[in-house]
């Protein structure tokens, strides 16, 4: 009887149209299943009712920002408090808050947009969904 595979589930939330369709695509291409959404309203509403496997999550979003998303997401339930997060932003590490949270926080890794290729982005992800 041949395994059944099951695809990893991933939530890309990101405001940028091009960045979040360039994202969906390759990841399918990755072979994984892939969901999205446009900001941090949509994106927790969409986490809370698929309960991804890994959430792919920009920082500076309308309606509800990166951080507040993370706050909400991590106050929810067991999942939504172990769901692994990459936040992914244009800025960089400097602000003490922001900082504070995410090495507070075991499941949330921290990429700059500017300090990766997309493949690299791939990687990091296959490696955060096999920990």
């Amino acid at each position: 009887m041949p395994t059944t595979i099951t695809k990893k589930l991933l939530l890309i939330v990101e405001d940028e149209v091009s960045l979040r369709n360039a994202l969906c695509i390759k990841f399918n291409r990755e072979g994984f299943s892939v969901i999205d959404a446009k900001d941090g309203e949509a994106g927790l509403e969409i986490a809370l009712a698929k309960t991804p496997d890994i959430i792919l999550l920009d920082m500076v979003m309308p309606k509800l920002d990166g951080m507040a998303m993370l706050k909400k997401l991590r106050a929810t339930n067991d999942w939504g408090k172990n769901v692994p997060v990459i936040l992914l932003t244009n800025l960089g590490a400097d602000d003490e808050h922001r900082n504070k949270t995410i090495l507070n926080d075991e499941n949330v890794e921290y990429l700059v947009k500017s300090d990766w290729a997309i493949g690299d982005l791939v990687e990091k992800v296959r490696e955060v969904v096999n920990k």
